[in-house]
């Protein structure tokens, strides 16, 4: 019994060890990024890394919010065009700001729509493929799954046409519509609400319940986790998705905050200080986002790791 006990600690030392390492390992580069923002050319630039700057400045965020000015917000009615001879219908724009903020401010509205929208179409996806009994059901589950393996530049340049017949062109629409039809979230809302016991969906309908109304509470309050999980995975997944920012975005009132500090690093010189202070700032959100998420993306992982 002291041998099984002494073993189950030394375990549980070990674990933590471990723990800690791979800890330190994964938030060093994202400490690195932050200090460095707050570094001085000196410290940068130096042959040996300063591992604390010896000098907290704010030399590298006054210049990256001194770069260029934009119109706050600004947001065109997708599809609008159609309606308005060719032209784009800007709903709505706000005061002149840095640009800096105008692109965080691009990329949070465009990575928060899409995780929405492909949250919402996921969910009713994943669902009917799940419960649902139709002709061609596992054949469209089937087309699904090949398709998380088929890579998104091989579709690249007939979205691209696509777009620009849509007059999407140019626009945050452009990189949003292409995230929301994502198969591994149809894949991963199918496989969260196969756990759904038919019971409840039957006892539902005796009552008198609509369909509506049983996706909305019973369906979304059982796949919660998977939700939060995917919620993650889009917002992540759509605010790196530099390429697709590259190819559908072309002014830069519509540049997201990678592309953005993409291009000024191109206009300038080297400016390691000012690279670090963008990714700072490009950071922020998606920390917070999964901090708001966490507990669900965890209790997605989990409910998926014991799934049979």
């Amino acid at each position: 019994m002291k041998i099984e006990n002494g073993r189950s600690r030394a375990y549980r030392v070990a674990s933590i060890i471990v723990l800690i390492i791979l800890a330190f390992l994964f938030t060093f580069p994202l400490y690195w990024i932050v200090t460095g923002a707050f570094k001085n050319g000196a410290d940068i630039n130096a042959t040996r890394p300063i591992w604390v700057p010896t000098e907290w400045v704010s030399n590298n965020f006054k210049k990256l919010l001194a770069q260029r000015s934009a119109p706050l917000w600004e947001v065109y009615l997708p599809f609008g065009s159609f309606f308005n001879g060719g032209e784009k219908i800007l709903l709505t724009a706000g005061p002149t700001a840095p640009a800096a903020f105008r692109w965080l401010i691009n990329a949070v509205l465009m990575s928060v729509a899409a995780m929405l929208l492909t949250c919402l179409t996921a969910a009713m996806a994943g669902y009917a493929l799940a419960k649902k009994r139709f002709t061609g059901r596992m054949i469209l589950f089937s087309l699904i799954v090949c398709a998380m393996a088929l890579p998104k530049q091989v579709i690249l340049i007939p979205l691209l046409k696509e777009m620009s017949k849509l007059h999407l062109y140019d626009s945050l629409w452009a990189v949003i519509f292409p995230t929301v039809g994502w198969p591994f979230g149809v894949f991963l809302m199918k496989q969260f609400s196969e756990s759904i016991p038919g019971e409840i969906l039957e006892a539902t309908r005796i009552d008198g319940a609509s369909e509506l109304k049983t996706f909305s509470t019973v369906v979304i309050p059982m796949i919660k986790p998977g939700i939060g999980a995917l919620a993650i995975f889009t917002f992540i997944n759509c605010w790196n998705d530099y390429f697709m920012q590259l190819v559908m975005l072309a002014s830069g009132s519509n540049y997201t905050i990678p592309l953005g500090i993409a291009t000024l690093q191109a206009e300038t010189s080297i400016d390691n200080g000012l690279l670090m202070a963008g990714a700072t700032l490009a950071a922020a959100p998606i920390i917070i986002v999964f901090l708001i998420f966490q507990k669900y993306f965890t209790q997605g992982i989990t409910m998926g790791a014991v799934k049979g």
